[in-house]
């Protein structure tokens, strides 16, 4: 009879041990791993100096925003003019949407593919302060394609609704800036 003392004693002390492994655990998830299912707090970044910068060295009118509220956020900025003159510049909306404003000289076709990350044109178009604007649907962004546009194409895309791109799309300003 010692002998199955023993053994109750091991399989009690078992039981114990993973118990204590049990609330420590619990205890770890917790209260030391973080549960926070809000995004990033996104830097602004100011791109004045990127945007004059793609002005005077682009072969074509850079497209730059004016007028929004500061409830929109510039949070990303790039000119490569070794690369078809390509301008980015990227925001996140006032509901935490995403915008970009690209820019190419760039063949069109698949300029306007890697913009939109795949979207497709569909036969809905708008006019907004004068230019046509064609709506893209279907890639991982929608988008506001401007037609017309010799040398170069403006794409406007993101996660936002098309009322967001085409706020954004309707404070364009396009201009070039010729080197001093």
């Amino acid at each position: 009879m010692a002998g199955s003392k023993g053994k109750q004693k091991t399989a009690r002390d078992m039981i114990l041990s993973l118990a204590l492994i049990g609330i420590a655990a619990a205890v770890v998830y917790l209260f030391a791993i973080p549960h926070d299912n809000h995004a990033p707090d996104l830097k602004r970044v100011d791109y004045r100096v990127e945007l004059i910068t793609a002005r005077r060295a682009a072969s074509y009118p850079v497209a730059g925003p004016e007028g929004l509220s500061d409830t929109w956020k510039a949070t990303s900025v790039s000119y490569d003019g070794a690369n078809g003159d390509y301008w980015h510049l990227g925001f996140q909306t006032p509901d935490a949407q995403y915008v970009q404003i690209e820019q190419s000289a760039q063949k069109r076709a698949d300029f306007i593919d890697q913009a939109t990350q795949g979207a497709k044109a569909t036969k809905a178009t708008e006019r907004i302060d004068g230019r046509t604007w064609t709506h893209y649907t279907g890639g991982r962004y929608d988008a506001l394609v401007l037609e017309g546009t010799p040398g170069s194409t403006t794409v406007v895309a993101g996660t936002a609704s098309f009322t967001d791109l085409t706020k954004m799309a309707s404070a364009l300003r396009m201009e070039k800036t010729s080197a001093p």
